[in-house]
């Protein structure tokens, strides 16, 4: 118990660490974790709602909650492929159990969605969204995408010190799987076929009930979220038994 607790408190230390040099970097310092992300949505939006006329009634709402949840999953798992690579000096000092890293990566760009989400709330009132009982299961739906980052990320960064290539792959992959989540467009309307597969992708089903309970106001589908929970909870446990199991291995091979 005594050693979880510790582990929680580096992990919190080091994140808390990490956002506060990431902010002292540029002039902007924090403001720069709003003004980033709004211009990376603008730019979508302009391009899918304004230019291409892409979305019904509801368009920008159903864009921007897209993008939101999107980007607190593109924002950790391309860094945490990489977390054991760029925390090597770190590792050659000092003794850190390694599945401790991609749980720093995922809890500083958790901080960072959580500032978003706040103003992609507040938007969504402004715009005529009036808050309802359904609202409160935001914080399971975020557990959900907490369990599935971090195992993807954990099994990820076990394995690309072993093959470097594998990073360039999670890169593209995620452009792919940027165009296959239902960002931009409403599951629902793909052919039964298509929507088989679309469906394997656990970001689908993520931003589906983000968009149910936000947008909407209805509960999530508490069956499909519990089996994205089962498999979660099944990857992170292999992802921290390879992180164990070479954990004295990856100062010889990077």
């Amino acid at each position: 118990m005594k050693s979880t607790k510790h582990y929680f408190s580096l992990i919190a230390q080091k994140s808390a660490a990490d956002l506060i040099s990431e902010a002292r970097r540029g002039y902007l310092g924090i403001l720069w974790w709003i003004i980033e992300p709004v211009i990376y949505m603008s730019v979508f939006y302009l391009i899918f709602v304004v230019v291409l006329d892409r979305g019904g009634e509801d368009r920008v709402a159903f864009l921007l909650t897209g993008l939101v949840v999107w980007k607190w999953f593109v924002s950790s798992i391309p860094q945490c492929a990489n977390c054991i690579s760029a925390n090597i000096g770190l590792i050659r000092q000092v003794y850190i159990p390694k599945h401790v890293f991609p749980a720093m990566v995922v809890m500083t760009s958790t901080t960072k969605f959580l500032i978003i989400l706040v103003l992609l709330i507040a938007f969504l009132i402004i715009a005529g969204k009036s808050p309802s009982a359904a609202w409160l299961s935001l914080p399971v739906l975020m557990g959900v995408q907490l369990l599935v980052t971090l195992a993807i990320g954990s099994v990820l960064s076990a394995i690309v010190p072993f093959i470097p290539d594998l990073k360039l792959i999670v890169d593209n992959g995620m452009i792919l799987l940027f165009f296959l989540s239902g960002v931009f467009f409403d599951i629902s309307s793909a052919s039964p076929e298509i929507k088989s597969y679309l469906y394997l992708n656990p970001m689908v089903l993520i931003i589906e009930n983000y968009r149910k309970v936000l947008l909407d106001g209805v509960w999530p589908d508490w069956s499909m979220l519990g089996t994205v929970l089962s498999i979660s909870l099944g990857g992170l446990a292999l992802g921290w038994y390879l992180l164990r199991r070479f954990d004295g291995t990856y100062v010889k091979v990077i």
